[in-house]
């Protein structure tokens, strides 16, 4: 795999090679449905002091400065203006609003990492006026060694969510990108590397090669949470989507992984909104949604998944370690 012209520009580009043709989303979930795949436990996340609003589409619980948080989306079931909340757990087991910490008014879909001992937060901002008057989204992200210090330091492009940053055994930053119209259809992942976060822009976020045979052109997905796994290689947590013939929406938890070339494996289907508990809908067309939020493995072959379920609340389900596999490989 080679890496082209280092010396002009401190961003690393890859020409990520070609796999098998894409397989739709149906025969992803038959495939899913062959190996017996269940939930071992299933639950409710509880969140307090919101004020009725629903919490969705958050993060998995992240540990900084000694305690737990969850980064949500927090918004009125009857809009989409959201705003992103820390969340602590209280002794009773529900979680509610983290004192002293920032609130995010306008960011949707948080995610969080850490990049040279930095927290670096990312949101959709959502909506924002583009110049030629359309209406649109972008993503933020902020940093700083503690949540009450993070600054902004990017914006990524118009038009793009469901970029994630992850750092490298190197040192180096991973970014996995979500394009969609002309270059990426409906949405389709994007990947590349850069040194530092210094060189991360907008121009290098959009000109980031696509990972080619992931998506039908009718379908579309994205990266969620990134994980370094013990043998170097990447374990991407993400979902895939498509519409029927109504029109209403379809997504399910995937996986797949990412070598030291660039080289990814085959997408595969962890989880369907069927494995969660059932609840309402923010709209009927998004009653089988659920947007993959983050993974906690548990070192004994099981991991937690925590999931935004028909865009309404949050619930995680116990399921076997779907990185145990990738992990199991010897790197490249």
């Amino acid at each position: 795999m080679s890496i082209v012209s280092q010396t002009v520009s401190p961003v690393i580009r890859r020409e990520v090679p070609s796999t098998a043709h894409p397989v739709g989303c149906r025969d992803l979930l038959a495939a899913f449905s062959s190996r017996n795949g269940h939930a071992l436990a299933t639950g409710k996340v509880r969140f307090v002091g919101v004020d009725g609003c629903d919490v969705y589409n958050t993060t998995a619980p992240f540990n900084h400065d000694g305690k737990s948080f969850i980064a949500g989306r927090v918004e009125p079931r009857e809009t989409e203006l959201a705003t992103v909340v820390f969340f602590e757990q209280r002794p009773d087991g529900a979680w509610e609003p983290s004192a002293g910490t920032p609130r995010f008014e306008g960011l949707q879909d948080p995610c969080v990492t850490v990049v040279a001992g930095e927290l670096v937060v990312g949101g959709v901002r959502s909506p924002v006026e583009l110049t030629d008057g359309r209406r649109s989204y972008r993503m933020e992200f902020y940093r700083g060694r503690t949540l009450a210090e993070l600054r902004r330091f990017l914006v990524g492009p118009d038009g793009m969510k469901d970029i994630r940053l992850i750092e490298l055994p190197n040192r180096r930053v991973a970014v996995f990108t979500r394009p969609q119209g002309v270059v990426g259809g409906r949405g389709k992942i994007g990947y590349t590397v850069v040194s530092t976060l210094a060189d991360l822009r907008a121009d290098v976020i959009e000109s980031a090669p696509l990972f080619p045979g992931q998506f039908l052109d009718e379908e579309w997905g994205g990266a969620n949470e990134i994980h370094v796994l013990a043998n170097g290689k990447l374990g991407v947590l993400g979902h895939i989507a498509r519409f029927d013939e109504r029109e209403h929406r379809h997504y399910y938890g995937m996986v797949f992984s990412v070598d030291e070339n660039g080289v990814p494996t085959p997408l595969r289907i962890i989880a369907q909104r069927s494995m969660f508990p059932p609840g309402p809908s923010k709209r009927d067309d998004l009653a089988d949604v659920i947007f993959s939020g983050g993974l906690v493995r548990h070192g004994d072959g099981t991991a937690t998944l925590f999931a935004g379920i028909s865009d309404v609340e949050t619930a995680y389900i116990r399921i076997p370690d779907p990185f145990a596999e990738f992990e199991s490989q010897p790197a490249e």
